[in-house]
């Protein structure tokens, strides 16, 4: 069975870090792209990075750049996120597929009905 299982998540003051934690079962995760989404309180879901396997690239979003790093590690993903604002919380999700796309937006797509439990950032004083 292909999972994904998010961790990591918690209540944080502003300015503090956090990581999270992807782990995949069921298949190989360095043979795809891996992504971090999020969904703020009413709100749809957004792309936060996406790393490719094809050339290693990554995308960050514009609101999270220099403060947000997705690494890998065997068959992990991870996002640590450093220097929060109350404008991250939201729950994480992850995702992976054959290609982030421009922006994330083709794994986005294709994650849309399912998505993982998430985790859930709360970045609060």
């Amino acid at each position: 069975q292909l999972q994904l299982v998010e961790s990591g998540g918690g209540l944080v003051e502003p300015g503090g870090s956090l990581r999270l934690s992807c782990v995949a079962s069921g298949f190989n995760l360095a043979h795809y792209a891996v992504g971090w989404f999020r969904q703020a309180p009413g709100k749809g879901h957004e792309v936060v990075s996406c790393n490719s396997r094809s050339d290693g690239s990554t995308y960050y979003a514009d609101s999270v750049k220099g403060r947000f790093t997705i690494s890998r590690d065997n068959n992990t993903v991870y996002l640590q996120m450093s220097n929060l604002r109350p404008e991250d919380t939201a729950v994480y999700y992850c995702a992976a597929d054959h290609f982030c796309g421009q922006g994330g937006d083709y794994i986005l797509r294709r994650a849309i009905g399912s998505w993982g439990h998430g985790t859930h950032v709360t970045v609060s004083s």
